[in-house]
């Protein structure tokens, strides 16, 4: 049986370690408008691009080094018809090491081809792995979306958000 999964790889010239840390840090690789906690186990964390995309992710499994596992537990996008198309999906970051760099594997589990989303989500994940991430990991510098002055207090109520 074939995998439909979104999945991409990447070698980086770093070790384990340092490419664990840095993948944690989603405000250093995806974006700066991140909300909450991405690195504790059991915590979930809010990331949004403007209105068009909103989403909700827990972190429901870590192994020092080694793996790295995201529930979506909500998501919004604003174009597509099934808003929700990411909820219950996971975002899997498999690491191991290759001499002196590290491989890493990610998988967008039930992000499938039947998705109205799919081409979108597979061009923009991509993007921040290929691109976006490998850089952060290796330079420290990445190419997050930037911050772009907060929600409205509509979402923030939907979202359960602090008001800030």
């Amino acid at each position: 049986m074939k995998n439909k999964d979104y999945t991409t790889q990447i070698v980086v010239n770093k070790n384990p370690k340092t490419a664990f840390k840095a993948i944690q840090n989603f405000r250093g690789w995806w974006s700066e408008e991140i909300q909450g906690t991405s690195d504790v186990l059991n915590e979930s964390f809010f990331y949004h691009y403007k209105d068009v995309h909103l989403c909700k992710l827990k972190l429901i499994e870590k192994i020092s080094d080694q793996k790295l596992v995201y529930l979506v537990i909500d998501n919004q996008f604003n174009f597509v018809k099934d808003k929700t198309e990411w909820v219950g999906t996971k975002l899997i970051f498999e690491l191991s090491p290759e001499g002196n760099h590290t491989k890493i594997v990610f998988t967008h589990q039930g992000l499938v081809p039947e998705y109205e989303c799919y081409q979108v989500c597979q061009d923009a994940w991509t993007s921040y792995i290929q691109g976006s991430l490998k850089n952060y990991i290796e330079t420290g510098t990445g190419k997050p979306n930037g911050k772009e002055g907060g929600l409205n207090a509509e979402l923030v109520k939907k979202w359960g958000l602090p008001d800030k």
